[in-house]
């Protein structure tokens, strides 16, 4: 009788966040939960990974707000949230009925909004983990990008750290001279794990009205488009530092994410995916299983950092 084979083992530890597998929902691509509960089972996902909390409620940019460009998307949302006691009250309780850790990303307007916000969180039960949001276009103080300029990187993950007892994973920006030094920024400044990579500065002309296809004029690109140079920055990052890496850029299927596990990610982070089919997370959990299962390997851990280079 031919024994029963023992199903690969996929929890992840993701900074002291412990995942029963490590596909989680990248923030600002699946909202606040409720808004695909009737469409998946989320207590199928690694984590989720909600979209950006501010202290206040923000009301985001001007229309149109996205556009389709060739195997990508370009947009500028602006952020838009309901502020952080909006968030604890609206959306916590609905959380807290699902088997899944919940990583809110949070962001600020300077230093200290970043530190306080992250200080607020320390009492909400049911919240594991916080993503710093210190990538995207729309933040900055003064003319100094936070995921661009390295002192201010440090600052504010810095003082994220201080104020926190949550796990911190700082997401990095594409956009930088050397991925590498930002990774080790966050692993010195006491960062758990690191996210990569965020939405790629980008614009779309209208060449007929020679406008551009944004109100904000510019925007992050997101989708297949920008997954071989994330694939290669999280291969850089990873090489670079000893905590967690989860993977983000155009995954939109099981093979998209092995091949950001074999590149060094510790876990991957499904984005703009979720728009165009809600269901690609859990069919990339299946996809990894049933790929684990094929090339002999008992448990995720044994894929990441596989790459023969």
């Amino acid at each position: 009788m031919t024994p029963v084979q023992a199903a690969p083992d996929l929890r992840v530890n993701l900074g002291g966040i412990a995942m029963k597998n490590p596909v989680m929902v990248a923030s600002g691509t699946f909202g606040y939960g409720p808004e695909y509960a009737d469409l998946v089972d989320l207590n199928q996902l690694g984590a989720m990974v909600v979209k950006g909390i501010h202290l206040e409620p923000t009301r985001g940019n001007e229309t149109p707000r996205t556009f389709e460009t060739a195997s990508g998307l370009l947009n500028a949302i602006g952020l838009p949230n309901p502020g952080f006691d909006g968030f604890v009250k609206t959306y916590m309780p609905f959380l807290r009925q699902y088997d899944v850790p919940v990583i809110v990303n949070i962001w600020g307007r300077t230093v200290d909004e970043y530190a306080e916000v992250a200080r607020r969180f320390n009492d909400v039960d049911g919240v594991h983990g916080l993503e710093i949001n210190v990538s995207c276009p729309n933040i900055k103080e003064g003319s100094a990008l936070f995921g661009t300029d390295l002192d201010m990187f440090r600052r504010v993950v810095d003082a994220v750290r201080a104020r926190t007892r949550l796990p911190v994973i700082p997401k990095l920006a594409p956009n930088v001279g050397d991925i590498r030094a930002f990774a080790c920024a966050a692993e010195a400044c006491g960062a758990n794990a690191i996210s990569l990579i965020n939405s790629f500065p980008a614009l779309a002309i209208d060449a007929e009205t020679r406008r551009p296809e944004l109100a904000n004029v510019t925007g992050g690109l997101s989708g297949p488009a920008i997954k071989p140079i994330a694939l290669k920055l999280v291969w850089e990052a990873a090489r670079a530092v000893s905590i967690p890496v989860v993977g983000i850029g155009g995954i939109f299927n099981a093979t998209d994410a092995i091949e950001f596990l074999i590149a060094g990610a510790d876990a991957v982070a499904i984005g703009t995916a979720n728009f165009t089919h809600p269901g690609t997370a859990m069919e990339t959990v299946r996809g990894i299983a049933e790929y684990l299962d094929r090339h002999g390997l008992a448990r995720v851990g044994d894929l990441v950092g596989t790459l023969a280079a």
